[in-house]
C-alpha cells in the first residue's frame, strides 16, 4: 500500500487499516498474519477488544518487519484517569510484544461512571498519552468517538492537540458536522463500522454506484471515506474480502455520487453513541 495520510505532527499513516474488532477467537493471531501478508500495513486494536495478544502473535508471526506496521491501540473508559491511562498503554504493550504505538487513542469520551467529571477524566487521561508522546512511547495521539462537544474543551486546555478523532461513519451515517469540525481543526478522521457493520450493502443507491463504477458496494462505501478523506478500517476474516478492502484506489466517485451518499436516509447505525450511558 502506497496511499497514505498525513498527521498533524508529520506521521504518515497508511489510508486504508485493518480493523481488529472482534477478532478474538483461536485463529485471530492467523488472521492478523493474514492481513498483513495481504498487503495491510495498518492494524487497529484497543485494549478493550481483548485480542492484544493475538495481535501481537499474528505480528510475530509474518514476515513484515514492526516497522512497516502502523499499530494502533485504545484506552478504555474504565481507565480515564492519569495513572490508569498509563497503566493501559503499558498493558498494550506487553500483549503487543511492542515497545512503541504509532498511534494511540482515547477510547470514549464518558468514564464508567462519574459521568458529571468527563471532562476533568478527559483531560487527565489525555496528559497521560501526551507524556507518553514526549517520551516517544506512543508516536502519534488522539481520541474515539469524541463529537465536537467533547473536543472543544479537551482543545482548550491540552498542550498537544489530538491527531486523529476514529468516529462511525458510513454511508447512512455519515456525521458530516463531526466530519467537517475534525477537518477543520487539523484532526484525521478515522471510520470505524465504513461498511455499517454489512447493513448498508444492499442499499439500491449503493448496489446502483457498484455497477456504475464496476466495484462492490463495500468498495463504494471505502471509496466514500477516502474521497472525503477519512481513513476507513474495514475488518474480515475473508481473503478475498481483505483483498477487495485494498482495491480502492483506481477510481474516484463524482460530487453528485458522493452528495447523494451524504443525503441517504439513516440507516446501518451501531445505535452507539457516547452520551448515553
Amino acid at each position: 500500500m502506497e496511499k497514505t495520510f498525513t498527521l498533524s505532527n508529520g506521521v504518515t499513516i497508511p489510508s486504508v487499516g485493518y480493523g481488529t474488532y472482534k477478532v478474538i477467537d483461536a485463529s485471530a493471531a492467523d488472521i492478523v498474519r493474514t492481513a498483513l501478508e495481504c498487503g495491510y500495513r495498518h492494524l487497529d486494536t484497543a485494549r478493550i477488544y481483548g485480542n492484544e495478544k493475538e495481535v501481537g502473535e499474528g505480528m510475530q508471526m509474518s514476515s513484515v518487519p514492526r516497522n512497516e506496521i502502523f499499530l494502533t491501540s485504545k484506552v478504555w473508559k474504565t481507565h480515564l484517569s492519569y495513572d490508569d491511562a498509563l497503566r493501559s498503554v503499558e498493558e498494550s504493550l506487553k500483549d503487543l510484544q511492542t515497545d512503541y504505538l504509532d498511534l494511540c487513542l482515547l477510547h470514549w469520551p464518558m468514564p464508567e461512571g462519574d459521568h458529571a467529571h468527563w471532562q476533568q477524566r478527559d483531560l487527565a487521561a489525555w496528559q497521560a498519552l501526551e507524556r507518553l508522546y514526549e517520551e516517544k512511547v506512543v508516536h502519534a495521539i488522539g481520541v474515539s468517538n469524541f463529537l465536537p462537544h467533547h473536543l472543544m474543551p479537551l482543545l482548550a486546555k491540552a498542550n498537544i492537540k489530538p491527531m486523529v478523532d476514529q468516529l462511525e461513519i458510513h454511508p447512512g451515517y455519515c456525521q458530516p458536522y463531526a466530519m467537517s469540525f475534525c477537518q477543520k481543526e487539523g484532526i484525521q478522521v478515522e471510520a470505524w463500522s465504513p461498511l455499517g457493520r454489512t447493513r448498508v450493502l444492499e442499499e439500491p443507491l449503493l448496489l446502483e454506484l457498484a455497477e456504475k463504477y464496476g466495484k462492490s458496494p463495500a468498495q463504494i462505501c471505502l471509496r466514500f471515506a477516502l474521497d472525503n478523506g477519512v481513513l476507513p478500517l474495514p475488518k474480515s476474516a475473508s481473503l478475498e474480502r481483505m483483498k477487495a478492502n485494498l482495491d480502492v484506489f483506481d477510481f474516484r466517485l463524482s460530487p453528485e455520487d458522493i452528495s447523494r451518499i451524504f443525503t441517504m436516509a439513516q440507516t446501518g447505525w451501531s445505535n452507539q453513541h457516547p452520551d448515553t450511558f
